[in-house]
């Protein structure tokens, strides 16, 4: 193959390499292949030996820019811990069908259980994945290993030595994850489960107040159904107040005054004595008259 008269720019030289790699690079792998380059051909492919990650990291953000600018339908993107070429989502239905891809290769949800497991436990052997689930994974392990979302990451020392399984790189570029660290942690995991465990009780205190009757709509409502009724008052006076207390209970209460009238005279006593005299005389003669 004969050599190029001139050299192409470095910005040229990695977004080829994105557009042909099969999956994510790093910039350290793209400086790796500038080194080997050098290395087997010399001459004027040397110059880029000397090109370092700081630099291949810097070309990459100025084409991740220049494409999300442009428009073109795919950009960079950054998933398992490096970066690759991919369409815009909007544009997948032509793409598919330019591709001739039917339907999408889904998961199963037997098969997502058993790689969720795997992601979580890994590295872990078959057995343990069968004790949480409860079925057997022969089949589902195998289709994982076709589709290399799966891979043997060595044996156990457990009896019979059995094979430990984990998530390969494939996995996180099928999830759109940079690590594992990425996938939701088990306190989130948790939270989810008491949203759905306080939202199953709700209904269920619901369902309990349908069948039994209508609760009490607030506390103070609730408290007053248990409160001892009050002592009816003295029908005859119901609106008298109560007396207030005496600032000083040993002191005597003060004697009420008695109201009295005018004391009479002597001279008033002697008119109505006569006056009685009169009225007695005028009965003494009531009685001759009816003899």
């Amino acid at each position: 193959m004969s050599s190029p008269e001139t050299l192409p720019e470095l910005k040229e030289i990695i977004g080829a390499m994105l557009f042909a790699a099969k999956g994510a690079v790093t910039p350290k792998q793209i400086r790796r292949v500038f080194l080997q380059v050098a290395e087997d051909r010399g001459g004027m492919f040397a110059h880029f030996a000397d090109v370092k990650e700081k630099q291949v990291a810097e070309i990459l953000d100025e084409i991740h820019g220049i494409l999300q600018e442009s428009h073109l339908g795919f950009s960079l993107h950054e998933v398992a811990g490096g970066l690759r070429l991919q369409n815009n989502l909007n544009c997948g239905p032509w793409v598919r069908e330019l591709l001739e891809k039917g339907k999408p290769n889904r998961l199963s949800r037997p098969a997502l259980e058993t790689l969720a497991i795997i992601a979580y436990r890994q590295p872990c052997v078959k057995s343990e994945i069968e004790g949480v689930r409860g079925v057997a994974v022969d089949a589902i392990l195998k289709r994982l290993l076709e589709m290399q979302l799966v891979k043997i990451t060595g044996r156990s020392e457990l009896p019979g030595r059995p094979l430990f399984f984990g998530t390969t790189q494939k996995f996180l570029e099928h999830f759109g994850l940079k690590s594992l660290e990425e996938l939701p942690g088990i306190s989130e995991l948790r939270r989810v489960q008491e949203e759905k465990n306080r939202m199953a009780d709700a209904e269920e205190e619901l369902e309990d107040g349908a069948e039994g009757g209508a609760a009490p709509e607030t506390d103070e409502e609730a408290s007053a159904a248990f409160e001892e009724p009050a002592e009816p008052s003295d029908p005859a006076d119901p609106a008298e107040p109560a007396e207030p207390a005496e600032e000083n209970p040993t002191e005597e209460p003060d004697e009420e005054p008695v109201e009295k009238g005018p004391v009479a005279s002597d001279g008033d006593l002697d008119e109505s004595y006569d006056v009685d005299e009169e009225d007695e005389e005028y009965e003494d003669e009531d009685e001759d008259e009816d003899d």
